[in-house]
């Protein structure tokens, strides 16, 4: 079977980190994602939709996503069943994500972040491990100097590999 989701939207609220009853972290935030079609003399319609991140992911993500801010998740699509505080059987329907990657520069989120109103503390990188915390400042290259350390290599090494 294949469950796989990949959403690329922006963050309606700050994400929510709690801890379970075994402490175990998680996270919830909302998406908004427009739809890649309207129809002609409609404006593209937006969904909303729910993202819970768990460990790693969860901390990575309340510690550096804002609201406003434009994020990419891969996931999978879970639905569970719930009772709420009256007693009645709830369905809901989320994005479990085992990926969230910024998907815009920092300059463009805090363009973003002003327009909305908010604040943006976060950083400028692609998380390819979503269970890494490392700062940005332990990256090879500094996004906000534009300083690169790594060495530049010699293409001409005399010989053909061939």
């Amino acid at each position: 079977m294949l469950n796989k989701a990949i959403l690329m939207g922006r963050l309606t609220a700050e994400p929510e980190l709690r801890q379970t009853q075994s402490n175990i972290p998680v996270t919830t935030f909302r998406l908004a994602v427009d739809r890649s079609y309207a129809r002609q003399g409609e404006q593209k319609q937006t969904d909303f939709i729910n993202i819970v991140c768990w460990r790693q992911t969860a901390e990575f993500v309340s510690k550096w996503f804002h609201k406003g801010q434009l994020v990419a998740v891969s996931g999978r699509i879970q639905t569970r069943d719930w009772q709420d505080q009256q007693g009645n059987r709830r369905t809901t329907t989320e994005v479990v994500a085992d990926e969230v990657f910024f998907a815009e520069s920092k300059r463009d989120s805090q363009s973003q972040s002003q327009y909305n109103g908010g604040q943006y503390g976060g950083s400028q990188y692609n998380n390819r491990n979503s269970g890494s915390q490392a700062a940005p400042s332990s990256l090879p290259f500094d996004f906000n100097t534009g300083v690169d350390e790594f060495q530049e290599l010699s293409d001409d090494d005399g010989e053909l590999p061939f």
